[in-house]
């Protein structure tokens, strides 16, 4: 069977940054072992493919699967690449702007928003933050990490949170203390299982306010064949909730994590917290389209 899939890059504003999705639209008919084979082919962080939903109320239904085959939940770049292209080829009801996804069990609002004849702009609301429990151990974590302990922050223990998926959120002094990060894969797999954590988001708040950045990060995810993802939603989304919860950012509405630099793929990742509602937005664009031969 010939299988059509489409290149998405999330976060981004032009091809060849932010971060890559490879997409399937229209997957009912293949198997999950199939899927889980597809995405270890395209070999990015994430693939998505779109199916029928079977929850009332949804418009569509979204699985993802990492390069391990693995699937994961959360509405993070995985859902709002498939909501950028199903806006750009014309699969959305031109009389509306807010539809449902169903990722998992869990049904969740999107809001898709034309910026001009050709873009969109997608918000997606994420899961109600949960913070779920600390790692004390700042040298250990730092080893882990390949940076040494002075490198992250003293008076803030690293904590496990999630808007969709759980996240180990590790404060860092500074950009360069983010940048010089080079973890053992094998030990933080170790220690992500023990704080019952998916992946690593190592971050810092010591930005340039005029840049228009609240945080900037780096996300490692060795538990599902993730070396590091370019930009990653539903870490971003847990980390706005804890900015907010710790009087962090002043504008709740409107928060902005730096993601990807270091892999030379630049993204932003808008966010707003209000409450317990999370809302992630973002803009890409549809970089290539071809056929799997199966």
């Amino acid at each position: 069977m010939d299988v059509p899939f489409y290149w998405v890059d999330v976060f981004a504003t032009a091809a060849l940054a932010g971060n890559p999705l490879a997409l399937v639209p229209d997957a009912d008919a293949l198997p999950v072992e199939t899927m889980g084979a597809i995405a270890r082919e395209f070999n990015q962080s994430e693939t998505t493919f779109l199916v029928r939903p079977d929850r009332p109320g949804a418009d569509h239904r979204l699985r993802s699967f990492t390069p391990a085959g693995v699937e994961v939940f959360g509405a993070g770049h995985n859902a709002m690449g498939a909501w950028i292209w199903l806006a750009l080829a014309g699969r959305l009801d031109a009389g509306r702007d807010t539809f449902v996804q169903q990722i998992g069990e869990d049904l969740l609002k999107v809001r898709v928003s034309r910026l001009s004849s050709t873009g969109v702009e997608v918000s997606m609301e994420q899961s109600a933050p949960r913070f779920l429990g600390r790692v004390e151990d700042r040298v250990a974590l730092a080893v882990v990490l390949g940076l040494d302990s002075s490198d992250l922050v003293g008076d803030r223990a690293a904590e496990v949170a999630s808007t969709g998926a759980e996240h180990l959120l590790v404060p860092a002094r500074n950009i360069e203390a983010v940048d010089a990060a080079q973890p053992d894969t094998a030990a933080l797999r170790k220690l992500l299982a023990g704080a019952g954590a998916e992946g690593c988001y190592l971050y810092t708040v010591d930005v340039d306010p005029a840049a228009g950045v609240s945080a900037y990060a780096r996300f490692f995810n060795p538990t599902v064949g993730i070396v590091e993802d370019p930009a990653t939603g539903t870490a971003a989304g847990p980390l706005a909730a804890l900015l907010v919860r710790d009087g962090l950012v002043r504008d709740h509405g409107r928060i902005v994590v730096e993601q990807g630099r270091r892999l030379g793929r630049p993204s932003r990742i808008g966010l707003s917290v209000d409450g317990a509602l999370v809302t992630i937005t973002g803009t890409g664009v549809v970089a290539a389209e071809g056929v799997l031969h199966l």
